[in-house]
């Protein structure tokens, strides 16, 4: 039985825990006039950290959730999931003090999602492709659309050949 591989994006944008942080922390910076917040709406699961470290870097204390299931296999899925929606109480607030927060923005299908339900809410993401860059108000690296972002928490330690293909 032939063993079958996972074909891989050929551009990959690998980021560290530390150069996750260094830009999750320069995201807060870019932020910090835009508010006061009072409330992050994080989108799951690749908005969870920087939620957490923009929360605390901007001393926003309420931080919430909407749970969208976009991605399998490396690639965008056609049809998007609500697993987990907003809660009422933060989706009927004043959207000028509501932050919404994600790792990247791709191609704009979630972000259009969740910025139809809290239109006028300011969002916010680390990383930003051109497709998906005019749904959102504020960001810190663009990367091309052609290329996939492995994250610190789906990387492991090893060895990672060079981007010409050799060894030496």
């Amino acid at each position: 039985m032939a063993e079958q591989r996972l074909r891989l994006p050929e551009k990959a944008f690998p980021v560290s825990w530390d150069q996750f942080h260094r830009d999750c922390r320069a995201l807060a910076w870019r932020l910090n006039g835009a508010g006061p917040f009072e409330a992050i709406v994080c989108i799951t699961r690749g908005g969870l950290v920087p939620a957490a470290i923009v929360a605390r870097e901007l001393g926003v204390r309420v931080i919430d959730t909407i749970s969208i299931v976009s991605y399998g296999d490396f690639k965008q899925l056609e049809a998007l999931n609500v697993v987990k929606d907003v809660d009422p109480k933060i989706a009927s607030g004043d959207p000028a003090k509501t932050l919404i927060v994600d790792d990247l923005v791709d191609t704009g299908k979630t972000a259009r999602l969740v910025r139809d339900k809290l239109p006028g809410a300011h969002f916010a993401t680390v990383y930003a492709k051109p497709k998906g860059r005019p749904l959102v108000d504020t960001f810190v690296t663009e990367v091309s659309q052609d290329t996939w972002i492995y994250f610190p928490w789906d990387l492991g330690y090893s060895f990672q050949p060079p981007i010409h293909g050799g060894i030496g």
